[in-house]
């Protein structure tokens, strides 16, 4: 990789959460409205999951290119937990102001609170990824002594997996207590949110057991799988959703479930080519990128069938927007996995 393209990579991210947080503002000054004050918020918060995504691209890029240091270690996961509390604490804010839609808004922009603080962990997890290429080169399978300690994987991977698990009990709590058409919407939201913090789990557990060189043969699949089935997940609760509530205002949500399906299978994208190339040449691990890139497009493709559809239903105009944001997260996955295509292949 030379300089200028690991500025492109570093630039898309930064693009993306530019993107969101332009429009997302945009579309939450423009009216006052329910519909503008839920759609806002949450295209304008899915920017802090770029921002995390970016601190994970810059964390990898500076490895491969030789000007990674001891502060970058801490500057980039800051960057990313930074702007995972200040969602967090915006979305419990929103939670607690009674706006209209403040139920839907500020239970959705804490779930993407959740989301950047896995998306922040991969990026601390990647701070040794320089030893991936040595350790999958390492017929012995050895623990590295210079990779993660037993006590510093497991911690990185058990931040993920408690993030995930409060996503779970998040989504179960408002599907049960709650009575109100929002609390639906909610849980569904947060259910597919679940789905991705969960496929995140893969991802980070791949990067850190990959760098102490503990990952086993028997793991490919295991990682593989979850990931997968968790946007598949996502996906069949997303069909349920629309068969169910079908002429309803809120089967909307079916669509925003797809969206978020789209992005565990981006995410599964990554897991997939670090597994394919431990230990193993993969000779099509250039073409894996080209997922994240056709979930991106699925992703615009459906915004702009609901930007159409919206004209007629104003059930659609949230998810038409939110696909939008959707989209660009989808886009800078892209750029993380042809990132990991460069660094961590044998060469």
């Amino acid at each position: 990789m030379n300089h200028g393209i690991s500025v492109l990579f570093r630039a898309i991210p930064l693009a993306m959460a530019a993107f969101c947080f332009a429009y997302g503002a945009y579309i939450y000054t423009a009216g006052s409205d329910p519909a503008r004050l839920t759609a806002g918020p949450v295209v304008f918060f899915l920017g802090a999951i770029c921002m995390a995504l970016y601190s994970t691209a810059a964390t990898i890029i500076r490895q491969i290119i030789g000007t990674y240091n001891e502060a970058s270690k801490y500057i980039f996961p800051a960057i990313g937990y930074s702007f995972a509390l200040a969602t967090f604490v915006c979305g419990i804010f929103i939670l607690t102001s009674h706006m209209a839609g403040s139920l839907i808004t500020g239970h959705v922009v804490c779930g993407l609170g959740l989301i950047t603080v896995c998306v922040s962990t991969a990026a601390t997890s990647s701070s040794r990824f320089g030893l991936i290429p040595h350790n999958s080169a390492d017929a012995s399978f050895s623990i590295n002594p210079e990779g993660f300690s037993v006590g510093q994987a497991a911690t990185l991977i058990g931040i993920v997996v408690v993030a995930a698990l409060a996503a779970w009990v998040w989504c179960i709590l408002l599907f049960v207590r709650g009575t109100l058409p929002a609390h639906i919407v909610a849980g569904s939201v947060m259910f597919g949110i679940a789905c991705v913090c969960t496929a995140l789990i893969g991802l980070v557990a791949s990067i850190a057991r990959q760098i102490r060189g503990s990952y086993t043969m028997r793991e490919k699949s295991r990682w593989q799988s979850l990931a997968l089935v968790m946007g598949f997940l996502a996906f069949a609760l997303g069909v349920i959703m629309l068969i169910v509530l079908r002429g309803q205002p809120i089967n909307f949500v079916g669509f925003v479930l797809f969206g978020l399906a789209l992005i565990c299978w981006s995410i599964s994208s990554k897991v997939i080519l670090l597994a394919k190339i431990w230990h193993a040449d993969f000779p099509l691990a250039k073409r894996i990128p080209v997922i994240p890139i056709l979930t991106a497009l699925t992703c615009l493709f459906m915004a702009a069938f609901l930007f159409e559809a919206a004209l007629f239903a104003p059930k659609y105009f949230v998810p038409a927007r939110v696909l939008t944001g959707f989209g660009a997260i989808c886009f800078t996955l892209y750029s993380i996995v042809s990132i990991l295509e460069s660094g961590a292949s044998r060469k």
